[in-house]
């Protein structure tokens, strides 16, 4: 039987940290936190529900984070 795989781990951050902060540092301190995968999106914009491990998440207005999560 084969094992059963352990899931990638998230890195230890907050995502409310990154509200406030200009869209692009945002993105560029995530990475270096250890997100695989950082998405800016605009206020409004249709998403998918699906959870993602090593996702984060922006809400971009006027070039600046107004909301951050994980998935």
């Amino acid at each position: 039987m084969a094992p059963i795989p352990t899931p990638p781990r998230e890195p230890s951050d907050n995502p409310d940290a990154y509200v406030g902060l200009a869209a692009d540092r945002a993105e560029h301190l995530a990475r270096e936190r250890g997100w695989s995968s950082v998405r800016a999106l605009a206020p409004g914009t249709i998403v998918t529900m699906e959870y993602r491990v090593g996702r984060l998440n922006f809400e971009v207005r006027d070039g600046r984070v107004a909301r951050a999560w994980k998935g």
